[in-house]
């Protein structure tokens, strides 16, 4: 408390909770009953949800000081336009407070929600602060309540639960969204459409769900797509809930909340209710900082988690989840078995490095779904951030102009093919990215690689070779194609091979997107 503060009345910002009178705590609903004057915020028609949730806890006696907005939703001539007409209005509130306060008088100020959360009382707080003797009491949030309602946990373990305004540009609310586990917008009513819009284009529209009034008897709770947006009043949110309780029943209501039809937003682990599905993912060539947003709630919704073994070691670990670990040379045999989990009803994702459909168990994956007995068993494929796109990023960019993929295994093609194509991409002056160099079985085929280059491509030739990008052992290096020795070459490693006009200046590699005529 300040050493300034004028006289010994008391000013409580009281949250009052989401809208059920039996969600006020008991120290608000002492409070309320003590105070010797109740404000509190209303539109020009007069009427205070946050007064007909305190109703209960109000004493004969108590004066009122309705605090009346000028405006709401509807235009104003002030000269300072909209803002102007509410910053006045604050300060005009709280002198009429301070009158109170200033008497001696104890004021309880009440709040829907919380009062340090999008609520008005911050607006009185931070005027009469160091004035007077000032305090906020908690209040349950609206997010908290409208997950209770809806059935749904929030957030789990260590996923991210983002609170968003609904006022944000569409642009940035979807890139936010999209960015995070789980959410809640605030703030609905006139911008619900670009809210709306804003969640189809982080692609989480099917996961959220509208809070109208939640806790209270009016309450709705819907899929947030089926929301009619002429509907939708500013005491509302959109929830986004936990992923990785995807699975769980949730809680339907209409306007009069009136139960609806419970929903499964898929089926719960260890259910068969028909075909599950196969989410192929890429996990990226490292760390969870270069796994998309949109694999991640793929995998948090998983029941079977399938994979070779240090990429699924890459995975947080979920009791309710199983994970299959196998050698990354079976993958045909891979493929048949999420495939056949999914048949029996589970949701199963196939992890990969990097991307999936490069390199990766994407194709594995379709190639086998497509035989018949698998007919009926959908298939996703989720992209991720490639190896060569990594490594490119760490000297600069290589890959700026035309280049092509080549692998240089010989366990799926015999190596004429490979060098054909090696030859034929150096003719072409193509940058290369080269995948799986060498292994401990495959100590040749990257001389014979760079000799074959060498036939068509400049000695002094940048030659970026990363390894393990990323990762705690992480090297990058650039040396002339002459100079590339096979000896420091792994199957952690992966080569970029520049064409005729990618430069090497000052510890960068670029390839201009001119090509010369």
């Amino acid at each position: 408390m300040s050493s300034t503060v004028e006289q010994a009345g008391r000013l409580f910002g009281v949250g009052l909770g989401p809208g059920d009178p039996e969600l006020v705590t008991v120290k608000a609903a002492r409070l309320i009953g003590e105070a010797e004057v109740i404000a509190y915020h209303s539109a020009r028609h007069g009427r205070s949800i946050a007064r007909s949730v305190a109703e209960p806890y109000l004493r004969e006696g108590q004066l009122e000081e309705p605090l009346v907005y000028p405006v709401t939703t509807e235009t104003t001539d002030h000269p300072g336009g909209y803002q102007g007409a509410i910053d006045e209005f604050y300060a005009e509130a709280a002198e009429r407070l301070a009158a109170h306060l200033a008497a001696g008088r104890t004021v309880a100020l009440l709040c829907e929600g919380d009062p340090f959360f999008y609520g008005s009382y911050m607006h009185m707080h931070k005027r009469l602060v160091g004035r007077f003797e000032v305090a906020a009491i908690p209040g349950v949030t609206s997010v908290s309540g409208a997950a209770a309602e809806l059935g749904r946990p929030l957030a789990e373990r260590d996923e991210v639960l983002t609170v968003l305004p609904g006022t944000l540009d569409p642009e940035v609310l979807a890139e936010k969204l999209a960015g995070t586990d789980a959410a809640a917008v605030m703030k609905l009513g006139r911008t619900f459409e670009g809210v709306r819009a804003a969640f189809e284009k982080a692609g989480r529209l099917d996961e959220a769900y509208l809070a109208e009034r939640a806790t209270t008897e009016r309450q709705r709770l819907l899929p947030l797509a089926e929301v009619d947006p002429e509907s939708v009043p500013y005491f509302s949110l959109a929830l986004l809930p936990s992923p990785v309780n995807a699975g769980s029943p949730v809680n339907l209501t209409d306007a009069a909340g009136a139960p609806l039809e419970r929903e499964r937003a898929a089926p719960v682990a260890g259910e068969r209710t028909g075909a599950g599905e196969v989410v192929v993912v890429g996990l990226g060539p490292a760390g969870p900082q270069w796994t998309t947003p949109e694999v991640h709630t793929a995998v948090a919704a998983a029941d079977e988690l399938i994979g070779y073994g240090p990429y699924l070691d890459r995975l947080p670990a979920n009791p309710r989840q199983r994970k299959h670990a196998s050698d990354n040379r079976v993958e045909a045999e891979r493929a048949e078995f999420a495939l056949d989990l999914a048949r029996r009803g589970s949701r199963v994702v196939v992890v990969s490095s990097g991307d999936p459909g490069v390199f990766a168990m994407a194709s594995a994956v379709l190639e086998v779904a497509a035989e018949d007995r698998f007919a009926g068993v959908p298939v996703r494929v989720l992209p991720g951030l490639t190896a060569a796109q990594a490594v490119a990023s760490r000297v600069g960019a290589p890959l700026g102009h035309d280049f092509c993929v080549l692998s240089l295994s010989d366990r799926l093609k015999p190596w004429e093919v490979i060098r054909e194509r090696l030859v034929a991409a150096a003719r072409a002056d193509l940058v290369l990215a080269i995948y799986n160099p060498a292994s401990r079985s495959r100590t040749w085929q990257v001389g014979a690689a760079r000799d074959a280059l060498l036939e068509h491509r400049a000695p002094e030739t940048p030659v970026v070779i990363g390894r393990d990008v990323g990762g705690p052992a992480e090297s990058v290096r650039v040396v002339p194609l002459a100079e590339l020795d096979p000896s420091d070459v792994d199957m952690r490693c992966l080569l970029l091979v520049g064409s005729s006009t990618t430069r090497a200046v000052g510890g960068r590699v670029f390839t201009p997107r001119r090509y010369p005529a």
